[in-house]
């Protein structure tokens, strides 16, 4: 199953990328000298995005409206939650390494890209607007 997931080019990091082009940010992708790998990113404003899946990095349980985590998973549940947390662990280091650096840190959940990747691309533009 997992090796089945997307890391990069999925249709909500596709979708935004999209609608920050249509309104004329250029941007490069996954850099591979930045932590966590970015899934945009805008070097002359040193802002780095992630799309962050719902499921994998920790969200998936509020969008279902449930309690906690661990209700997500009714069997194997020490082991799926152990990985989601893990995972969330990495995702704030790797935010805590890039805003050390001197970069802007924007994650949005794919969800949220989804619903509407207009409001995203606004948000991202007016960071770019920030640090011009």
């Amino acid at each position: 199953m997992m090796a089945a997931v997307r890391h990069k080019d999925s249709k909500p990091e596709m979708t935004l990328r999209s609608a920050l082009h249509r309104r004329g940010l250029r941007y490069r992708l996954h850099a591979k000298d930045l932590p966590g790998r970015p899934d945009v990113v805008l070097r002359p404003y040193r802002i780095a995005v992630f799309v962050d899946g719902d499921f994998w990095h920790g969200n998936a349980w509020r969008l279902r409206g449930l309690g906690k985590l661990e209700d997500l998973f009714p069997t194997r549940t020490e082991w799926w939650c152990s990985k989601i947390r893990r995972t969330m662990e990495r995702d704030a280091q790797v935010t805590t390494q890039l805003n050390d650096a001197g970069w802007r840190v924007f994650r949005v959940w794919e969800s949220e890209v989804l619903a509407d990747p207009e409001a995203v691309a606004s948000q991202v533009e007016l960071l770019v607007r920030e640090r011009r």
